[in-house]
């Protein structure tokens, strides 16, 4: 990759996967979505289709209850997204993550990446350094499942991504959606 990228506009998407079920002797990677995880994923879904809220690549952790909440989601979605499954993202925290997309090649423009917290909203909250106060104030009081955080910013590709360097342009729970 060159030094010499011009700077671009950039989106990431941060969506916690929907909420998980608790069965009894099931690893925690292997937990499922619940049911109100299955009402609220593809909730989020057709609001990012409503408003064109569409990642050129998804990088979805390995835990089933992520690839569950990406499965619903992505049926709202125009097909020919690429999606990577990494468990790179998954039971880490904000740096760990913050490295992955940083090492995503910079033709993409749009990146989503469905995960877990605390990592999640620890690394929203590092990266976003501006944008409307009343959605970083709701951000900041709680990140809940199935929650989407969309942060834009500029820069020379993603590896040129800054503490502080996005700014907030949206952030939508089930419950807020509209």
């Amino acid at each position: 990759m060159s030094d010499d990228l011009p700077v671009q506009s950039y989106r990431l998407m941060l969506l916690r996967h929907a909420k998980s079920a608790w069965p009894d002797g099931v690893a925690d990677i292997d937990r499922p979505l619940g049911e109100r995880g299955r009402k609220a994923a593809p909730l989020m879904g057709d609001y990012m289709a409503r408003h064109k809220l569409v990642p050129d690549l998804a990088l979805v952790s390995t835990a089933k209850r992520a690839q569950e909440t990406w499965k619903l989601v992505a049926a709202a979605l125009p097909s020919g997204i690429v999606v990577e499954n990494t468990r790179s993202i998954y039971e880490v925290g904000a740096s760990q993550i913050l490295s992955v997309l940083r090492a995503t090649d910079p033709a993409v423009g749009t990146l989503l990446i469905v995960g877990h917290n605390p990592g999640m909203e620890d690394l929203a909250h590092e990266l976003v350094g501006s944008g409307d106060p009343d959605l970083r104030m709701r951000m900041a009081d709680k990140f809940p499942t199935a929650a989407l955080a969309v942060l834009e910013f500029e820069a020379a590709g993603w590896r040129a991504l800054l503490s502080g360097g996005a700014r907030l342009v949206r952030f939508v729970t089930p419950r807020s959606r509209d």
